[in-house]
């Protein structure tokens, strides 16, 4: 028997950053597929308010509750043997203020047994951010095209552009480090602009459509996988997962439909 690899932690992201190491990270929804990332070697799971559009069916983040959230939650934190798991908070769950976000974050901690919790915003949620850190519990910030507020920002558009924007996103990647945050998600930030937030923090950067020089890279394990007809732009297609599992669902359906499955290899005797 192997042994179990060494769980890792949050110090462990900042030493990455420290020595130049990128970071790997991944979406995962359930024990199964989390499983097969944490045998890959892959660093941190994402137990991200994605399930929304990837797994209910939803057009946007947004319906997206902390009940629907705990089941996933738990079942990958309790398949991860090695990864840093981290859990959305999902929207409407921290944005009223530190006494909200706390109280939802204990919550999660609790009920999922995952390592961290991670929601969206700069200065306006770093109270948020310092309530949970002070109660010893890690945040991981997102700043950049935040999908919960997709309705504000007017759909899923570049942020960060132009020198005023830059600006101020890198003032609010500042404080939410001054809050406690562990890591940051970037999204859709042009490279420049993610290349001097990733110089001017101590925290490890984790980009996704945020250029090279973040400290580490996420995306939605359907996207990297191929699961779907279409991919974001930053999406690089790694396998075509959808196509092979549509094969084997056809070549399984043949079988039943001609009577050779099952067989009598796949049936008891008396």
């Amino acid at each position: 028997m192997s042994p179990t690899p060494k769980r890792v932690r949050v110090h462990h992201l900042r030493e990455a950053k420290e020595r130049g190491e990128r970071l790997t990270m991944l979406t995962a929804y359930d024990a199964v597929t989390a499983r097969i990332f944490d045998d890959a070697g892959i660093d941190m799971l994402l137990v991200g308010d994605s399930i929304g559009n990837t797994m209910h069916g939803h057009t946007t983040t947004l319906p997206v509750t902390v009940d629907d959230l705990i089941p996933p939650a738990r079942a990958v934190a309790g398949a991860a043997r090695r990864a840093f798991v981290v859990a959305d908070l999902p929207f409407g769950s921290y944005e009223a203020g530190p006494e909200q976000a706390l109280t939802t974050s204990v919550r999660m901690m609790k009920e999922t047994g995952v390592a961290a919790v991670k929601f969206e915003g700069g200065k306006r949620v770093a109270a948020q951010i310092k309530a949970i850190t002070d109660a010893g519990i890690p945040v991981v910030g997102h700043l950049g095209y935040t999908p919960q507020s997709e309705n504000l920002l007017g759909g899923p558009r570049v942020q960060g552009r132009g020198d005023l924007a830059a600006e101020l996103l890198c003032e609010d990647a500042v404080a939410i480090q001054e809050a406690g945050a562990v890591a940051v998600v970037l999204e859709m930030v042009p490279a420049p602009v993610a290349a001097r937030v990733t110089e001017i923090l101590h925290i490890p950067t984790i980009g996704i459509g945020a250029g090279t020089q973040c400290d580490g890279q996420v995306l939605v394990w359907v996207d990297m996988a191929g699961m779907t007809d279409w991919s974001p732009r930053f999406a690089k297609r790694f396998g075509e997962v959808g196509a092979a599992l549509k094969a084997a669902a056809t070549a399984y359906a043949d079988e039943v439909r001609g009577g050779t499955f099952p067989d009598a290899d796949h049936q008891f005797d008396t």
